[in-house]
């Protein structure tokens, strides 16, 4: 019975620390992408140009393009995203890709129009040399409002 009890124990804990790790690397990336809206509402390209590689690529409602174009669409205002308003966000780490979409209802400002959408925006971050840098940022553009 003492056996069958220390199992359970050891089995529940193993559980609780390999969910703890999972979590540790959920946080990690939430944070990132928290601090990456915090960076392009402020335009703060240089910090962007360090998170986004090289081959990374954008999808918006009027087009696809590469880090460069993004990079400067955001310093030249061509997209002012001012605010994300973020209602739900959620992770997948597989080994060294974490998958990250937020719900959010984002304010921007788009060819000098102040406007609001809802999106879903997925965004894919690869760890390279030990630092998580953005891959894909995609936004697709929900029919309702987000979830009101």
């Amino acid at each position: 019975m003492k056996k069958i009890i220390l199992g359970l124990f050891l089995a529940i804990a193993g559980t609780q620390w390999s969910a703890a790790q999972n979590s540790t690397a959920d946080q990690e990336i939430i944070k990132l992408s928290r601090e990456k809206w915090r960076w392009m509402a402020d335009k703060n390209v240089a910090v962007l140009d360090s998170l986004f590689d090289e081959k990374s690529m954008f999808v918006h409602m009027g087009g696809s393009w590469g880090k460069q174009r993004e990079l400067e669409t955001i310093k030249s205002g061509g997209i002012w995203y001012k605010k994300a308003d973020i209602h739900e966000v959620s992770v997948k780490v597989i080994n060294n890709t974490a998958i990250l979409l937020n719900r959010i209802d984002l304010l921007a400002v788009v060819g000098g129009n102040e406007v609001t959408n809802p999106f879903m925006v997925t965004e894919i971050y690869v760890k390279q040399n030990g630092n998580w840098k953005l891959g894909v940022l995609s936004f697709t553009r929900l029919l309702t409002p987000s979830g009101r």
